[in-house]
């Protein structure tokens, strides 16, 4: 089983829960529309990687996104997570009105920093990402369309989450090709101030 790091610790994840169009400017940016009711897909705990890959069957994307880890009832950690797309793959997919797991679940599709413990999911938090050293995405709680606590509550709804799954909150706009030997880099900030860093290079 794959694990993610929390203060040193390797965490199990026995799923990955997913908010697909939470940012206003990434849903235009795709030429979707806003929903109705909260989008939701799941990645499997195989999908953890700690290689970001440029190919998988097909040039892949990358959409990057606040994360938070459940433990004792709520989301207790956050980090940041790169959600890997098949981007051609998930454009067939929806025009057949078919499910998108073939094009988000497949193993390597989920990349994540390590967490870091918080107090409180504010809407301070908020997160920068560059691709060799030029700013592409930056997120934020206050952008989001769905805030935390509200996903949270939805998803207590229907589901049942575990000490260690991992919510990831939705995409702003930004999101495109992984090209091989780019350099990710993301800082992630509360209150202004950055509470963690990390890097990848696409292979």
């Amino acid at each position: 089983m794959s694990s993610i790091n929390l203060n040193n610790q390797n965490i199990i994840p026995s799923k990955i829960i997913c908010i697909g169009r939470n940012y206003v400017e990434h849903i235009k940016e795709l030429g979707n529309e806003v929903p109705d009711e909260m989008v939701v897909f799941i990645k499997p705990n195989s999908a953890i990687s700690t290689e970001l890959r440029s190919f998988h069957q097909e040039q892949l994307h990358f959409e990057g996104e606040l994360c938070f880890l459940y433990q004792n009832g709520g989301f207790a950690a956050v980090g940041f997570g790169l959600d890997i797309t098949k981007r051609n793959l998930q454009s067939k997919l929806k025009v057949k009105g078919l499910p998108w797991e073939r094009a988000k679940s497949f193993d390597g599709s989920a990349v994540f920093s390590d967490f870091v413990a918080i107090d409180d999911v504010d809407a301070s938090l908020s997160f920068e990402l560059c691709i060799d050293n030029k700013v592409v995405q930056m997120g934020a709680i206050e952008l989001m369309i769905y805030k935390p606590r509200k996903i949270l509550a939805e998803l207590e709804r229907f589901i049942t989450l575990k000490d260690g799954d991992i919510v990831m909150t939705g995409t702003p706009k930004g999101v495109g090709t992984i090209l091989p030997d780019a350099k990710f880099s993301v800082r992630v900030f509360q209150h202004h101030r950055e509470i963690l860093s990390a890097s990848w290079l696409a292979l």
